[in-house]
């Protein structure tokens, strides 16, 4: 059963009301969210008011505002008749995602569109919240060399990662290899105790993360000791060919040109790569250029590689960071 609409001619004293009817009351008592914050989310978001009433919910405010709202609202309810959850970054996301305008009848916000983006690990499920994002899963799929560009939070290399989990879990690759230049962000750490691993592994640690939000603990340590993930820093990439392995290089915004070019030519038989970065949070010292950067010039027209680029838009982490790019973004675009 699908969501009716109840549309009556509008009379002056309820032409600012309209309102929304749900068949399955526990589904709504789930888009509500406990003690109703999602709809108080969506009341501040848009400046409009929700009532509920019965399977049914009012909405009180301009039409601009009542359209936005019945788009979202209809969006997460259609995510609950699937089975699939809701949470605060999906609400968040479905908010940040209204542009300008009155959305045409039948459209659908690019995070509630099932298909083929939807990458499924061990642990969770994963899906895009974006269209970029969208883009972006697809090009991992679809091309052997793919790069995400973009600001802090976007998810370029979370999804980068979940996506070189399914290809592990499914066969299409052996081994899963994971890189990031060792470059201090703006700060001089000096010594680091212990071997090797122990100095490298705090550069590495968000790879571990991403790592373990797809696998089981125990089973991210049995393949680590049995070589079939590898996290390492570039630098130890130098003199290997990359065969039947899925191979994403992140920050590449700190490689230089010689690492990067090192890095791509590493490309074997069967394998796949990924490259993500931030151009604007490049730590190499000053007069060193970014591989990152060259590489985007470079290898833009070349058949076979894909570039994806993200914006503040695209954000997923807390809203406040979307504001926050946003405004050094405006900072960096203001002439002088």
């Amino acid at each position: 059963m699908g969501i009716s609409a109840l549309t009556t001619p509008p009379r002056p004293d309820d032409a600012a009301e309209s309102r929304i009817e749900f068949p399955d009351n526990r589904l709504l008592i789930d888009l509500c969210g406990e003690y109703d914050r999602n709809i108080a989310l969506i009341e501040h978001h848009l400046g409009l008011h929700i009532l509920r009433r019965g399977n049914q919910v009012v909405l009180v405010g301009e039409p601009d505002a009542r359209a936005r709202a019945g788009d979202v609202l209809r969006g997460l309810y259609a995510r609950l008749e699937e089975g699939r959850p809701v949470d605060a970054g999906d609400l968040s996301a479905a908010l940040r995602l209204q542009g300008p305008g009155i959305p045409e009848p039948g459209d659908q916000l690019e995070m509630f569109r099932g298909g083929a983006a939807e990458i499924r690990t061990r642990k969770r499920a994963v899906e895009p919240r974006t269209a970029a994002q969208r883009a972006y899963v697809e090009a991992l799929f679809a091309h052997e060399l793919a790069f995400g560009i973009g600001p802090a939070g976007t998810g370029k290399t979370y999804l980068a990662v979940a996506v070189a989990v399914t290809h592990f879990i499914s066969g299409h690759v052996d081994r899963i290899i994971l890189s990031r230049p060792a470059v201090e962000a703006g700060e001089r750490l000096g010594f680091l105790p212990g071997d090797m691993k122990e100095k490298v592994d705090p550069y590495m640690q968000p790879l571990y993360d991403a790592l373990n939000d797809f696998l089981p603990a125990r089973q991210v340590q049995k393949l680590l000791e049995e070589k079939r993930i590898e996290i390492a820093p570039l630098a130890f990439m130098r003199g290997r060919t990359l065969s039947n392995a899925y191979v994403v290089l992140d920050e590449a915004q700190n490689a230089t040109t010689m690492q990067m070019k090192m890095f791509l030519t590493r490309l074997g038989e069967g394998s796949r790569m990924v490259v993500t970065g931030d151009r604007t949070q490049i730590d190499l010292p000053r007069g060193v250029a970014s591989g990152l950067v060259e590489a985007e010039r470079l290898l833009g027209g070349v058949r076979g590689v894909s570039f994806t680029h993200f914006t503040a838009a695209d954000v997923v982490r807390h809203p406040l960071v979307a504001r926050i790019i946003a405004a050094y973004e405006r900072n960096d675009a203001a002439p002088g």
